[in-house]
């Protein structure tokens, strides 16, 4: 009997896939004796479903007469709730042997809640990935939940971004037994002793990913490296710690022929390197990604992937995730037809139990396909798509030369993301990107680094320059401001603020972050072409910013309704702009200080607000209260107008 590992994220949102639980899920399977599982979401309903999975065997043991299958939902909401209908709804007496049944899958309700299973772990070994540090009360709830889960505690083990960064604070939150992986897998041997295989230089199993109801938003890429590590130590940057050693070639083209052959294509190229301009074998690169598929112009045709899929299921290269992504499949095609085509197609899945992933059996989908093959076969045009590589984690400028720049444009890249980070290197960001325009690459996409050692005016003026060169350079530049974390705990600093989202740069206040937060929030946290909105949302000069980041966060937020409230001769934009500048003027430096403290701490409570004692102050703090609830809230006047204001034609709007 093989062993089993389990291979856990926490429950995060995030865009990419865990590429170190792919190479590892492609470890377990290479050497082969090993079950294994991939999950992300809800731990406690993950062991509830494995429950239901075993109390369905054993009722298949003791009656199989039945397709207990098929009532796995009814049992998995009876062991999750206690509650008697869904014991009724099994509909249990439909068995000769209901006693004996019943008594099972109450047997298989009281293992869960009486924590049985915690007596029982399932697992040899599980791994959990890691991610950014601000994650970390979700990060250490899953490595605890997940020490219930295994058979020995020193088997399991923690890797990624946080175990690298943090890995004594780790320690002490989760205990010395659990074993902890700094950096990458990069010697052979890291799991099992006398191993030589390099895990970190395996492909990645793509299957995994379709185990889980998740779906990240980078999909339908190629993942990867094709360089390690940076030359670079930048003290805010944590690839010095996960990648301590530039490694400047990995070779690309048959890790991708392998998952091609496995997975089927995928259209775009998304390389993770986080310094690929400083290796002296960029050139060489380059051909790699045009030999495999991704030069400039280069087109992707999408394969037929329930073909993919249902071969792979026949193989039993992954049940788990075959199932589920064969059932999607199958459902999504049949949502799309019509008329009788579409009876034709429901009676196949019906008559299968497919139309829920509950109800799915291997063998049904296999069947199923058998007799859909041919339909879905009519139906499937695929049309050619422009491919795209992106190195997501973006260039430095400071190595960019003209013929790495003229290297660059024979491959698919779109976009070409280079750092922005600090004002002082515009002078290499501004030729590099001239560089590249020459070269022939038109889209750019920028990373902002802020609320570090920067000063608010900085972020502006980046945002200004990345403006008006898409308008002298005909090209499209993407700004995407991001806001600073510490890796971790700075020694003056009473909180941890790498284990949240809190941090505040020493040029920065809380108010000025929430300001820039909700300008971002209209434009969808990115800052593209056009030269009048971004004067709109950031300001026509440094002083117009300098308002915004004071102005009331409802105001920012709601910016042309609290406009349009001034041509009513209501307390608008306009009327917040006096009774500030009234202020600045009438109030003593102590009160007037006194007034941008609390404004700057972004805490407008009744108690905060009464701590001033100027009838002025007050009036200019009561402006900074939230009403987006009283805007949202029907009944209230503020809804009433902005029904009113939502309501005109939108050339006045």
């Amino acid at each position: 009997m093989n062993k089993k590992v389990l291979l856990i994220e926490p429950n995060y949102s995030n865009k990419f896939p865990p590429v170190g639980l792919m190479k590892i899920s492609t470890y377990y399977k290479t050497i082969g004796g090993w079950d294994v599982t991939f999950f992300k979401g809800d731990l406690k309903k993950f062991v509830i479903d494995r429950i239901a999975d075993r109390c369905v065997e054993e009722l298949d043991y003791i009656d199989d007469t039945i397709d207990w299958f098929l009532r796995k939902e009814e049992i998995k909401l009876y062991i999750k709730t206690r509650r008697k209908e869904y014991l009724e709804a099994i509909n249990t007496k439909d068995s000769d042997l209901d006693i004996i049944i019943t008594s099972k899958i109450v047997e298989a309700k009281n293992y869960y809640w009486n924590d049985e299973w915690k007596k029982n772990p399932e697992w040899d070994r599980v791994a959990v990935t890691t991610l950014f540090t601000f994650y970390w009360d979700i990060t250490i709830d899953t490595i605890n939940f997940a020490k219930f889960l295994v058979k020995r505690e020193e088997d399991l083990n923690i890797g990624g971004v946080l175990a690298s960064i943090q890995t004594e604070e780790l320690r002490k939150a989760v205990g010395n037994k659990v074993s902890i992986t700094k950096g990458i897998l990069s010697t052979p041997g890291e799991f099992d002793k006398g191993n030589n295989l390099i895990i970190d230089n395996l492909p990645l199993d793509y299957s995994i990913l379709d185990e889980i109801e998740y779906k990240y938003p980078m999909s339908n890429a190629f993942y990867g490296y094709i360089t390690r590590g940076c030359v670079r130590r930048c003290p805010f940057c944590a690839v010095p710690i996960l990648e301590p050693i530039y490694n400047p070639y990995i070779p690309l083209k048959d890790r991708i022929e392998q998952v091609r052959e496995i997975y089927g294509d995928q259209k775009d190229l998304l390389l993770m390197d986080n310094n690929v301009l400083a290796s002296k074998h960029f050139s060489k690169i380059i051909d790699d990604i045009v030999c495999s598929g991704f030069g400039k112009g280069s087109t992707y045709t999408q394969p037929n992937m329930l073909d993919v899929s249902i071969r792979n299921l026949r193989e039993g290269r992954n049940d788990r995730a075959y199932i589920r992504k064969s059932q999607e499949l199958i459902m999504a095609f049949y949502s799309k037809l019509k008329g009788e085509v579409s009876f034709q197609v429901y009676r196949i899945i019906d008559r299968y139990h497919i139309n829920k992933l509950s109800t799915t059996k291997k063998e049904n989908l296999i069947a199923a396909y058998d007799e859909l093959k041919p339909i879905h076969d009519k139906y499937f045009h695929p049309i050619a798509r422009q491919r795209y590589v992106d190195f997501n984690q973006g260039v430095d400028a400071r190595l960019l030369t003209k013929e790495k720049a003229d290297l660059l444009a024979k491959i698919a890249i779109k976009p070409l993301r280079i750092a922005f980070d600090d004002i002082e290197t515009f002078p290499q960001y501004n030729q590099a990107l001239r560089w590249c325009v020459e070269a022939g690459i038109t889209d750019f996409s920028n990373y902002l680094l802020y609320n570090y050692e920067d000063e608010p005016v900085d972020l502006y003026n980046r945002l200004k320059i990345n403006v008006e060169l898409c308008d002298e350079l005909g090209v499209n530049i993407y700004s995407f401001p991001m806001k600073y974390h510490p890796l971790t705990k700075g020694t003056n600093d009473d909180e941890d603020y790498s284990h949240n989202r809190d941090y505040i740069g020493r040029h920065w206040n809380r108010k000025y972050i929430r300001a820039i937060q909700a300008i971002l929030n209209s434009t969808k946290g990115k800052v593209g072409r056009g030269k009048e909105f971004f004067m709109e949302a950031f300001g026509k000069t440094e002083d117009e910013y300098f308002e915004l980041l004071e102005m009331p966060e409802t105001f920012i937020l709601y910016r042309f309704f609290f406009k349009w409230l001034d041509s009513k001769g209501l307390q608008g934009t306009d009327h917040w702009r006096k009774t500030w500048n009234l202020c600045k003027s009438s109030l003593n430096d102590y009160e007037w200080k006194e007034v941008l403290e609390i404004i700057h701490i972004n805490n407008f409570t009744e108690t905060e607000i009464n701590k001033v004692e100027n009838p002025l102050s007050k009036g200019l703090l009561g402006y900074y209260v939230n009403f987006r609830k009283d805007i949202i809230t029907e009944g209230n006047e503020l809804y009433k107008l902005k029904q009113e204001f939502d309501a005109l034609p939108k050339e006045k709007n």
